[in-house]
C-alpha cells in the first residue's frame, strides 16, 4: 500500500523513470481512456492510420475509470504494446486501495460519484491485470530533436495533483527544472493545454475517454512532430462512437458519466479553479505550440554547414 503523504514521486531511485530514449519521428500522446473501450479502439485505429508505431505512443494513465469496460480497455492497451504511465487509478487498483485516489475532496460530488465506478471496476479487474498495472512506471522520458520530455500523470511530486492552464506557472517551471527536462507532459486534469514557461514547457495531451467539459462529445490527443525549426505540438480531436459508450456506461450504473459523454459537460466541477470553471461548455481554442530546436542542435547544424 502506498501512502501519498510519505512518497516523493520525483525520487528516481524509488520510482525509476523509463522510456523509449531518443526517438525519430512524431510522437502521439493521449490520456484517460477511462474504461471507454470505443474511444480507446478509435485511438489505436488513428495511430495506425497515422503510421505511428506503438513504441512512439504514450498514454498518461488512468486507463480505468468512469465508463463500463475496464477489463476490456486494459486488455486492448496491453495488446497494443504502447508506453503507459501509472495513473492514480492504476495505482489504486494495483495496490487494492479502498478508493481511486483521485485527489477529490472528501464529501464532494466528484468523490461521491467515484465510489460507484471504482467499485464497479474493482470487481472486474483480475489479478493479472493488477500485477501489470503495478509494474507501470511513474514517469517516462524521451528525447526528440534534442529536446527532453518527461511524461507523468499528475505532477513531479504527486501522482494525483491537478495541474490546469491557470495553475501556478512558477511551480510548473520549478518542476521542469527539477526533472532536468525541456518539457513536462502531464495528465490527470482532463483538459488539454500547452504553455511556454520561461525556458521550459508544460503540456497536457487531454483525455480520450471523457469530453473536456467543452460541450463536445469527442476526446483529445497530442501529436509532437519534428519540423525544420524544431517541434510542432498540435492537439487533435478524437471522434468515436460515443453513443455506444454512453449506453453501456448508463446501463452499468454510472449514469452521470454516461450523460457527460453526450453533453460534453462534466457532472461536477469541484476540482476546477475559477478560470477553468468559466470555460465550461465553451469550445477549446488550442493553437499549435512551437518548441524551437535545441541550441546544441542548432550549433551543430551551423558547424556542419560551415565545414
Amino acid at each position: 500500500m502506498v501512502n501519498e503523504e510519505d512518497v516523493n514521486y520525483a525520487d528516481e531511485q524509488m520510482f525509476p523513470v523509463t522510456g523509449p530514449g531518443v526517438v525519430d519521428g512524431r510522437m502521439l500522446v493521449f490520456g484517460g481512456p477511462y474504461s471507454n473501450l470505443a474511444a480507446t479502439a478509435a485511438m489505436r485505429r488513428q495511430a495506425e492510420q497515422l503510421d505511428i508505431p506503438p513504441e512512439r505512443v504514450i498514454c498518461t494513465g488512468d486507463l480505468v475509470a468512469y465508463c463500463a469496460e475496464p477489463a476490456q480497455t486494459l486488455e486492448l492497451v496491453r495488446d497494443w504494446g504502447i508506453h503507459v504511465v501509472m495513473g492514480n487509478c492504476e495505482e489504486a487498483l494495483a495496490f487494492d486501495e479502498p478508493d481511486c485516489g483521485c485527489g477529490f475532496d472528501s464529501g464532494s460530488h466528484c468523490s461521491t460519484l467515484a465510489v460507484t465506478w471504482y467499485r464497479y471496476a474493482d470487481r472486474r479487474v483480475d489479478g493479472g491485470q493488477r500485477r501489470w498495472m503495478r509494474s507501470l512506471p511513474r514517469g517516462i522520458e524521451f528525447e526528440l530533436e534534442g529536446r527532453r520530455f518527461r511524461v507523468l500523470h499528475g505532477s513531479l511530486s504527486s501522482i494525483n495533483e491537478f495541474v490546469f492552464p491557470s495553475s501556478d506557472r512558477g511551480a510548473k517551471l520549478a518542476q521542469a527544472r527539477q526533472a532536468g527536462v525541456d518539457a513536462i507532459i502531464g495528465g490527470h486534469s482532463g483538459i488539454p493545454f500547452g504553455q511556454r514557461i520561461g525556458e521550459a514547457y508544460w503540456l497536457n495531451a487531454g483525455v480520450i475517454g471523457m469530453p473536456a467539459n467543452d460541450g463536445a462529445c469527442y476526446g483529445w490527443y497530442l501529436l509532437i512532430e519534428p519540423s525544420a525549426a524544431g517541434l510542432e505540438c498540435r492537439w487533435h480531436r478524437l471522434d468515436y462512437d460515443y453513443r455506444s459508450s454512453r449506453r453501456s456506461t448508463i446501463a452499468a450504473g454510472m449514469v452521470e458519466y454516461g450523460q457527460a459523454l453526450a453533453s460534453g459537460l462534466w457532472p461536477s466541477m469541484d476540482i476546477l479553479p475559477v478560470a477553468e470553471r468559466a470555460q465550461r461548455g465553451k469550445p477549446l481554442d488550442l493553437p499549435p505550440l512551437h518548441i524551437p530546436a535545441a541550441i546544441t542542435r542548432e550549433c551543430n547544424s551551423r558547424e556542419a554547414a560551415a565545414n
